[in-house]
């Protein structure tokens, strides 16, 4: 059942017009995270003995979180050395052999989500519902390529050369060493969920996570050894991204990144230059497009989760809403309201609906964009401002309108809770809007007629489109492939596609009885008349 409009704006208590603040309770960060657990997690960093170290700060609280050792160049070479090692034997085991550790692996993370929750909302400062986004997805993803690894990986049988006489095969084989560079928004789905086809199909890892939210993807290290993962096939560095980025990918069969799209180009041109493949997921500006003929409650539930979910700190998330002019006015109603009623906390705990920012860099880029945009024009229709009653890096959802494509907030990533709101006339002109940036992530599509909503997906110009969902239809769907067109990226992740990307193709073809050439007193003539007259009858044939 969906709020109503009433529903919503009775929930906002103080009177201001500002987000009412989440009820308190739940353990503390410092409590969740001792420095037993800190230390107990650090140990599965490929560090010196005597490395330098680096502080992370909790975004709830801006209190010291973690110590961790700082990895450099050298050390990450010591970790290809050990993960290259690893793999051999890893990669020998029988396919069932190592899904059986995903399933496994599936098991425990939801036994123990308690423990990574904690660690996911200490390091990004997102609500705890939030943070159960990723052991939703990982969980997914640790079962489906639990399951389904032994088919995308088996041997295929493949025309021959010659029909009967060439016997052919396809078979997939591991890289060898994949080198992960993981960002922050979110440590766990972006570490794990990309290493598991990784692992199943044979690979060793090499993961650079973000410093920032090392221990979670620490975490789930250690409990993927746990269920039988060999130590050494999956090996954490941690430090800058200019330090010691360009190593993970300098020594790596194949790289797998998510983040930026300035470093993605970097991190591609690399790549390129030691003929290795990459896999890059980038930055987004996604639409949302509500048509005239939206369930509008729905619509502007479903827009809620869109733009505010982990603060907007998600790469799918939305920032630009485009509004049927005829249904603009009844629609913005019902989602400012839903926006304005949003509670806010960072409790270690369920009830509130929007967390922190992660950064005072991420701040900074929020309050950036929303103060130029309205210093130009732009009215804020709610929120607009920083909470710090809340915590040091709170930022109120905010909605913008009279946004125009000179301002910053209209064409650059935000990655924060902005969006901002554009009303059209056609769907032939919200389409061209919405693909009208060189991004293609994500979009959503609102509509009571679902035909007519994947036919204006066919139209938009990103690589999943989520028909009245916000996003976790589409990204959800862990059998079919995600990923980005345009500057949001390379290569996909999940289905297919996104263990296949970690395997090398190779063709094994078997001749009998006779030998593609000159045979049995044939000369070469006699032998080139031979296969003509073969080649027409195959094709007349219908041979593919």
């Amino acid at each position: 059942m969906t709020d109503t409009t009433a529903d919503a704006q009775a929930r906002s208590t103080d009177g201001t017009g500002r987000n009412p603040a989440a009820p308190g309770g739940g353990r503390t960060v410092a409590s969740a995270v001792t420095d037993a657990v800190v230390a107990r997690l650090a140990r599965g960093i490929t560090a010196a003995p005597d490395a330098a170290t680096a502080d992370t700060r909790a975004p709830l609280t801006g209190e010291r979180l973690a110590t961790l050792p700082l990895s450099t160049p050298a050390d990450v070479e010591t970790a290809y050395r050990l993960a290259r090692r690893a793999q051999q034997s890893w990669a020998a085991l029988p396919v069932r052999r190592r899904t059986a550790v995903l399933l496994r692996f599936h098991d425990l993370l939801l036994q123990r989500q308690d423990e990574v929750l904690d660690l996911i909302q200490a390091e990004t400062g997102k609500t705890r519902l939030h943070a159960f986004e990723e052991v939703l997805a990982a969980a997914s993803a640790a079962r489906h390529y639990g399951r389904k690894t032994a088919s995308y990986l088996r041997d295929r049988r493949r025309g021959g050369a010659l029909p009967v006489l060439t016997h052919t095969l396809e078979a997939r084989r591991p890289k060898g060493v994949i080198g992960q560079i993981s960002p922050w928004n979110y440590p766990l789905e972006l570490s794990v969920s990309d290493a598991l086809p990784a692992f199943a199909a044979g690979n060793a890892v090499v993961n650079k996570p973000d410093t920032q939210t090392a221990l979670t993807a620490l975490w789930a290290r250690e409990l993927l050894v746990e269920a039988g993962l060999p130590a050494d096939v999956w090996q954490i560095v941690v430090g800058d991204g200019p330090v010691i980025g360009p190593a993970v990918v300098e020594h790596a069969d194949y790289v797998s990144f998510t983040g930026s799209t300035r470093t993605g180009r970097q991190v591609a041109q690399q790549a390129a230059g030691r003929l290795v493949g990459a896999s890059l997921e980038l930055g987004g500006k996604n639409a949302l497009l509500v048509l005239a003929d939206a369930d509008l409650d729905r619509a502007a539930e479903g827009a809620v989760r869109a733009c505010f979910s982990s603060a907007g700190q998600l790469c799918i998330s939305i920032e630009r809403l485009f509004v049927h002019r005829s249904v603009a006015d009844e629609f913005l109603a019902r989602f400012t309201a839903r926006t304005r009623a949003l509670r806010l906390g960072g409790g270690l705990a369920y009830g509130a609906d929007m967390g922190s920012l992660v950064s005072e860099r991420q701040l900074e880029t929020v309050t950036r964009h929303v103060e130029e945009a309205v210093k130009a024009g732009a009215t804020v229709l709610t929120g607009g401002r920083a909470r710090p009653d809340l915590g040091p890096l709170f930022f109120e959802p905010t909605v913008l309108d009279g946004v125009t494509t000179d301002m910053a907030v209209c064409t650059e990533e935000t990655f924060g809770p902005v969006v901002s709101v554009y009303r059209f006339d056609t769907e032939d002109e919200a389409v061209a809007a919405a693909n009208a940036t060189p991004y293609g992530l994500n979009s959503s599509v609102w509509t009571k007629d679902t035909r007519r909503g994947r036919a204006v997906a066919a139209r938009l110009h990103t690589g999943t489109v989520n028909v009245n969902e916000a996003y976790a239809a589409a990204y959800g769907s862990v059998a079919s492939p995600m990923g980005g067109m345009g500057d949001s990226g390379l290569g996909r992740r999940h289905g297919a596609e996104g263990i296949l990307r970690f395997t090398e193709a190779q063709t094994v073809a078997t001749q009998r009885l006779m030998p593609i050439g000159p045979s049995h007193g044939l000369d070469d003539q006699r032998f080139a008349a031979l296969l003509t007259t073969g080649l027409k009858a195959l094709k007349t044939l219908r041979f593919r």
